[in-house]
């Protein structure tokens, strides 16, 4: 049986095994969790192969893990997905970046991008959100004379703060799900935080982006662009499926504080009740519903059936972090790990240095926030970070880490390259550096967070 330093090396291997293998093989990380899992449990010898006086076996372990990170977060991940693919679908996330545009105004072109990707990508994939905004980018970098690389790198970066930091977007919610963070305290403090990451990013934008300058191959205009979507969802149809959700979930944690601000009666067990995640997602999903010209079986059949596919990548990787993450807690890592690291001092920016460093190896901002969460699951009471704020402070700064740093062996690095005309030395020096300033920005916010409410 490993103990003592022997776990740390046991699960640094576990570690480089998992980045090796998604990393340079390729291999899908749902696969690679549970081999991972197996292994560490096997050679650890604890848990057991076989249930033992009344202790889990490995594989209840694991099977648990996975079908407790399911409770928790599994219909929230599918909903917040069928929400981004309606806004997507109806042109209700173009209304949203219309919408900043007009509250910045076109000179303010790259803020309002900025901006845009920061309400879009709340619930949109940030890769998603770019490919639908690409458009409407290409043509205010055309109409503004402003290069393409600034407004690139602005709205990369507005969609990379709240993808990474603001459920409902999987990562996030897996994160909060695995350490057991209060849902509603994480996207109001991630809606908070991520606000100075996007800012950096912007001001890295406008800085150093003229520096690249990039005039659109081809262009619509901005014009044409709204004309070819069609009739479009008005702007307050475009909001309620992200406000509602938002301001339901924040009421209920504030309902649940103990010194109960809304009394203990009915009022407050409504808004908890309305509160949850699962049923304040799942109104969402019809609020959004209600974006479509028709509410037929093209809606409620084949977009939510296209959204469910697209979540069941995010679920079954987010369920293996789970058992990887219940075999880790088993075999007293957490105990051991907290105790050595204790000296250290280095408190919330241990998180963040995890995330960085497997989003940095292997390229998937939601693998390295999930693989994350899971193995610092067990540690969390260990590093002083067990409170109810502790759990939420570290989801968020393994948000941010997991943007540092988006490159090469990044799909969203390609996509923003693709989409902007640039070549792969000038998306290294404004995707890539872009990311690190906008991960090192919402660290050190989280930080300040971190000084005051702990």
């Amino acid at each position: 049986m490993f103990s003592g330093p022997m776990l740390v090396v046991l699960l640094v291997l576990a570690v480089v095994f998992i980045v090796y293998m998604t990393g340079k093989k390729q291999m899908n990380a749902f696969l690679v969790l549970l081999l991972a899992a197996l292994g560490v449990g096997l050679l650890a010898k604890n848990p057991p192969p076989v249930p033992v006086g009344g202790q889990n076996g490995l594989i209840e372990t694991i099977a648990s893990g996975f079908g407790g990170t399911m409770t928790n977060i599994g219909i929230v991940i599918v909903a917040g997905t069928i929400i981004g693919t309606i806004l997507e679908k109806t042109g209700a996330a173009l209304v949203l970046a219309q919408t900043m545009l007009k509250l910045f105004g076109k000179k303010n072109s790259p803020l309002a991008m900025a901006a845009s990707g920061y309400v879009v990508s709340v619930p949109v994939f940030c890769d998603s959100g770019f490919v639908i905004l690409s458009s409407l980018n290409r043509a205010l970098a055309q109409s503004s004379g402003i290069s393409l690389g600034v407004m690139a790198t602005a709205l990369s970066m507005g969609l990379y703060a709240t993808h990474t930091m603001v459920p409902p977007t999987p990562g996030p919610i897996a994160a909060a799900g695995t350490l057991g963070a209060d849902l509603g305290m994480v996207i109001m403090l991630g809606i908070i935080a991520s606000i100075p990451a996007t800012l950096a990013g912007w001001l890295y934008a406008i800085k150093v982006g003229p520096k690249y300058p990039i005039t659109p191959k081809s262009a619509v205009s901005y014009e044409d662009l709204i004309k070819k979507f069609g009739k479009l969802p008005s702007v307050r149809d475009s909001f309620l499926p992200l406000v509602v959700p938002i301001v339901l979930i924040a009421l209920r944690s504030v309902a649940m504080f103990k010194s109960n601000p809304f009394g203990v009666g009915l009022f407050r067990d409504l808004l908890v009740f309305i509160g949850h995640p699962i049923f304040a997602l799942l109104l969402a999903v019809f609020l959004a519903m209600r974006l479509a010209p028709k509410i037929n079986k093209e809606v409620y059949g084949d977009w939510v059936g296209q959204a469910i596919k697209d979540a069941s990548t995010a679920l079954v990787i987010t369920g293996a972090g789970g058992a990887f993450g219940a075999v880790l807690s088993a075999t007293g890592i957490g105990s051991y790990m907290g105790e050595a690291l204790a000296s250290y001092n280095l408190g919330i920016f241990l998180p963040f240095i995890i995330a960085a460093a497997i989003k940095t190896a292997q390229g998937s901002s939601t693998v390295a926030l999930i693989t994350t969460a899971a193995i610092l699951a067990p540690l969390m009471n260990s590093l002083g970070l067990g409170s109810e704020m502790g759990r939420v402070l570290v989801t968020l700064a393994i948000g941010a880490g997991s943007m540092v740093a988006s490159h090469a062996n990044d799909s969203y690095f390609w996509v923003v390259s693709q989409f902007s005309d640039m070549d792969v030395k000038t998306a290294y020096r404004l995707q890539t550096v872009g990311s690190i300033v906008t991960g090192l920005v919402a660290i050190i916010v989280i930080a300040v967070m971190a000084a005051i409410l702990l």
